[in-house]
């Protein structure tokens, strides 16, 4: 039986008390809501924080609404949440589209936003999704909060902007007129890691893309922001051939290594492959066509 090192364990009342709990506990303290990362990782004793700080009770936290030209989305938001939201269905089907991806009903119904974003795994599918829809996070300390891109928010494998006695609050998503987005994946079973997974968003203004994002899952070392097929996407008219040429560039960017999920060389053409097919639905929900 695989058994997690000792550890102390708190809950927190509030947002405030959760930062405090996490400065006065010092750097080995660690945040768990959903656990589904955290504790397999303790079993594992690749992690063995000495004390966990339970937000679980933090209401405060669990929300998806819109605000000031934005969709804000709470830390504590649950994946079936996400999945069943009306307003993200309306607005940016690329979430409900990734959450039916994820694992199964059990993880769903208790893992978060801000736990899968704050894991920062290589292969997990909400930070390609958020990326790609150039989505803002919160971060909250002791002095009060701060804005960080996901372009900074991701420092490496499992690595993430968030400092030792700080937590992320909120996810903020700006709303833009002619907005298609879109997330493709390929795993070997239902519910499963990646193999590889793109998610893409477009901006179109009068016939013209005036902004995209491409984000990949699975084939490198931390999330993948393709900007170099971001660059040339803008100002160019959607179509078949740009998306080829925007996906080949996003496939050439990519650094994905061999595992027992496939060679190097299948998951660069997945990559290609599932770029090209999220651009070109996230364009067609730009334009209003159907897909």
């Amino acid at each position: 039986m695989q058994v997690p090192a000792p550890f102390e364990y708190e809950r927190a009342t509030s947002v405030d008390d959760a930062v405090a709990l996490l400065e006065r506990l010092g750097p080995e303290a660690r945040i768990i809501a959903g656990g589904h990362s955290l504790l397999p990782m303790m079993k594992l004793r690749l992690a063995a924080p000495e004390h966990l700080i339970d937000i679980n009770d933090l209401a405060e936290l669990a929300y998806i609404r819109e605000d000031g030209g934005e969709i804000r989305i709470g830390a504590l938001t649950r994946h079936r949440e996400l999945l069943e939201s009306e307003l993200l269905a309306g607005l940016l089907p690329i979430f409900a589209e990734a959450e039916r991806t994820v694992a199964d009903p059990v993880v769903r119904n208790r893992g978060t936003v801000g736990g899968s974003l704050c894991q920062a795994d290589p292969a997990e599918d909400l930070s390609a999704v958020c990326s790609a829809v150039k989505a803002q996070v919160v971060i909250r300390g002791s002095g009060g909060e701060r804005v960080v891109g996901m372009g900074d928010f991701h420092r490496g494998p499992y690595e993430t902007a968030v400092g030792d006695a700080e937590m992320l609050v909120e996810v903020r998503v700006p709303l833009r007129d002619g907005a298609g987005s879109a997330y493709e994946k390929v795993e070997r079973r239902a519910g499963d890691w990646a193999i590889a997974a793109a998610a893409a968003a477009l901006w179109v203004d009068g016939g013209t893309i005036a902004d995209a994002g491409v984000a990949l899952s699975a084939v490198g070392p931390t999330t993948v922001h393709a900007t170099r097929a971001e660059e040339a996407l803008r100002g160019q008219a959607p179509s078949e051939e740009l998306f080829a040429r925007a996906a080949g560039i996003a496939a050439e960017d990519c650094a994905p290594t061999a595992d027992q999920r496939g060679p190097v060389d299948y998951k660069r053409h997945l990559a290609r492959e599932l770029t090209h097919r999220a651009l070109r639905r996230a364009a067609a929900r730009a334009l209003h066509q159907e897909v």
